[in-house]
């Protein structure tokens, strides 16, 4: 067995709000009027309110550090300088998640994690962050390490398999998973639909997770119990992430929605028949927040309440979407608030990306002692 004993979130210091990054797109766009209506009108429908970033660009009309002063912000930011500040600021903001995970998990003795997972998709150098992690946190230097890159919005999921195969493996073990995101580095200013719902949606943010092969036995933990995970080729087209000579390029067509509309049905059957009981007991939902219209797909085809699918919804409006770690942020909402009545409910999770990926993953809440 396996259990998620605790979670840890972190974001960069600048928090900006959407009305303020539409007004720096639009005019480093260089919008005509027909294109900067169409831009504000996704910024407003987004269901986003603030958005956390590494750029303090963002939220000034002038004198820019990041992108240049010049008209049309000429020479844009080469891939190499974008990563060059992914590498300056990727693991401060890691290591402030793990921090914040330490919170709750007073049992926790860094020294006695035996697996590191790191996942990230808007950044890469070696030595990696995962080495720069172990050195920072103190971590074992004899810690296996494992890294899962470019795999976009779903793969905190698959980090949580490894984990899981880990602790299924050896009870003893105890994984710690960091999926760290810098997303708003990689700004796209050609004025395509793709890039107006790209640059209207991500933003930055890490969140660690701690999965052990048993519990401590005093606290609550999140008991990982069936998994499921399909493709939509269909889809392969319509959400992409390749890398270009100005940084990494996001292709995310408004056709996504309608795809995992028709897959999450059967999608959810699946993951359910793997249980003896059929999943029954389901209470709450962590659904990753790939966008407004996505969620309400979802909430349609499987007959749940906006107020079910509230936690999405507030990490959305309050985050954007993060990639990798915008699903633990919404899974630590829930985490959060359970109480004793909770014992042996359920927690029906989804995340999607390129492929069309659909991950599926069923959570059981145990409360010591309820």
């Amino acid at each position: 067995m396996s259990f998620i004993t605790a979670i840890g979130t972190a974001n960069p210091p600048h928090r900006i709000s959407q009305s303020t990054i539409a007004r720096f797109m639009e005019k480093t766009m260089d919008l005509d009027s027909y294109n900067s209506r169409k831009l504000h009108t996704i910024f407003k429908a987004s269901g986003i309110d603030y958005r956390y970033t590494v750029l303090e660009d963002y939220g000034k009309e002038d004198s820019f550090s990041f992108f240049p002063n010049a008209p049309e912000r000429e020479p844009f930011p080469s891939t190499q300088k974008r990563l060059q500040v992914f590498q300056e600021h990727a693991l401060n903001v890691s290591t402030a998640a793990v921090k914040n995970l330490q919170q709750g998990a007073s049992h926790l003795n860094l020294q006695q994690v035996t697996h590191l997972i790191v996942v990230c998709c808007t950044g890469m150098y070696a030595p990696g962050l995962d080495i720069e992690l172990v050195q920072k946190l103190g971590l074992p230097t004899t810690v296996q390490r494992t890294s899962i890159t470019f795999m976009g919005c779903y793969a905190a999921f698959n980090a949580i398999k490894v984990a899981d195969a880990f602790c299924r493996a050896d009870e003893n073990a105890c994984v710690l998973i960091v999926c760290t995101e810098l997303c708003s580095l990689h700004f796209q200013k050609e004025a395509t639909d793709d890039n107006f719902l790209a640059n209207a949606l991500f933003a930055d943010g890490s969140a660690a997770l701690l999965i052990e092969g048993k519990t401590s036995g005093t606290k609550p933990s999140l008991k990982l119990e069936a998994f499921h995970n399909d493709l939509a080729p269909e889809g392969k087209r319509d959400m992409a992430w390749s890398i270009g000579d100005l940084g990494f390029e996001m292709r995310l067509s408004t056709y996504v929605p309608d795809i995992i509309r028709k897959g999450i049905r059967t999608l959810t059957n699946l993951l359910l028949q793997k249980i003896a009981d059929n999943g029954s007991g389901i209470r709450y939902y962590a659904i990753h927040p790939g966008g407004k219209k996505i969620l309400e797909a979802i909430q349609q085809e499987l007959n749940i309440t906006e107020a079910q699918n509230k936690p999405a919804y507030d990490v959305l409006k309050n985050y954007g979407n993060m990639s990798s770690p915008t699903v633990l942020f919404v899974l630590n909402e829930i985490f959060k608030t359970i109480a004793a009545g909770d014992h042996n409910a359920r927690i029906l999770s989804f995340a999607f990306g390129p492929g069309l990926t659909l991950e599926s993953m069923l959570l059981k809440i145990d409360i010591p002692h309820a």
